[in-house]
């Protein structure tokens, strides 16, 4: 599956004995056909609060704010967030949460899935982490998060890693914003791309190591899926297939599919959020113009497409 409406989405309700954490969670890049992205939206009632205060080791997360208000919990220090707000936790950073406000929280939550190794020893309940030895419990682990509820916080003014859209400068011509590197993040990306009516985002591209979810904030449009390079045979022309998109619609473009993918804006414009990660290995095919991208070399250049066997003896 490459594209899913969050209409569509089955989410779960966090169980009402682990209040105060809750929400409606919906797994938006799993029902995708995401591979090593997650994207989930999430709903909060004023005063829920997401999940525990928290901290990644390796991974990182940004957590873009389509409605309402929360109060963003960091290390002890709260600030107010909103509709627009986009919040980057790197890893190894604050430990952090987020608070429904007054008029409750709709946000999207984009993180890498790392697996870290671990080596379980059953007869003890113990596992290694790393370094450290912890023990294996048998209850949730929010369970006791929950009883000891919100944390006090103390009020203050905003940190490098919560940026507003309007504060964020667009390129090409103003239509997309990298509100992802506007509040630090390092291992992944996230860019809000508005598009006028009837345009092209991103040329016809596929990765061979980056992954991409996209989600649709606003508009109309159509995702263009390109086939696969051929030998012997002028670059395409024209998409292999052709799927209409509006606003709650979610795609997911995993890594070395071979299919490129493109998303053009209908007669009322288009505007979504593009997530990926950033592999300095990462290479990228343009079939309609023949093109490859070595990312990690900033180096662009054209290869002749050949079959397996050409050259080899017959």
């Amino acid at each position: 599956m490459t594209l899913v409406h969050w209409d569509d989405v089955e989410g779960f309700d966090i169980p009402d004995h682990l209040q105060p954490l809750g929400g409606h969670w919906q797994r938006l890049a799993d029902e995708a056909g995401s591979v090593g992205l997650g994207a989930h939206r999430v709903r909060l009632t004023p005063g829920q609060m997401i999940t525990p205060p928290h901290q990644h080791s390796i991974e990182e997360e940004i957590f873009h704010v389509l409605g309402g208000s929360a109060t963003l919990w960091q290390d002890g220090a709260t600030c107010a967030v909103a509709a627009g707000d986009t919040i980057v936790h790197n890893a190894g950073g604050a430990a952090h949460t987020l608070i429904g406000g007054d008029d409750g929280l709709e946000v999207l939550v984009f993180g890498q899935r790392l697996t870290p190794e671990t080596s379980v020893l059953p007869r003890t309940n113990v596992a290694w982490l790393a370094d450290a030895s912890v023990e294996v419990l048998e209850a949730h682990p929010w369970a006791a998060e929950a009883k000891l509820g919100i944390p006090d916080g103390e009020p203050g003014g905003r940190t490098s890693n919560v940026v507003a859209l309007d504060d964020v400068e667009g390129d090409f011509g103003g239509i997309a914003k990298r509100i992802g590197a506007a509040g630090g993040a390092r291992k992944s990306g996230l860019n809000r791309i508005a598009l006028p009516a009837n345009e092209e985002g991103a040329p016809p591209h596929c990765h061979s190591a980056d992954e991409e979810v996209f989600v649709v904030v606003e508009g109309d449009g159509t995702l263009e899926l390109w086939g696969p390079p051929k030998p012997d045979s002028a670059p395409a022309t024209e998409p292999r297939e052709t799927h209409p998109l509006r606003a709650g619609h979610v795609v997911a473009r995993p890594a070395g599919t071979r299919i490129a993918h493109c998303l053009r804006s209908g007669g009322d414009g288009l505007t979504y959020l593009a997530y990926g990660t950033k592999d300095p290995n990462d290479i990228c095919y343009y079939p309609r113009s023949n093109k490859i991208f070595w990312r990690g070399l900033g180096l662009i250049a054209r290869l002749e497409p050949l079959d397996y066997f050409d050259g080899e003896p017959s």
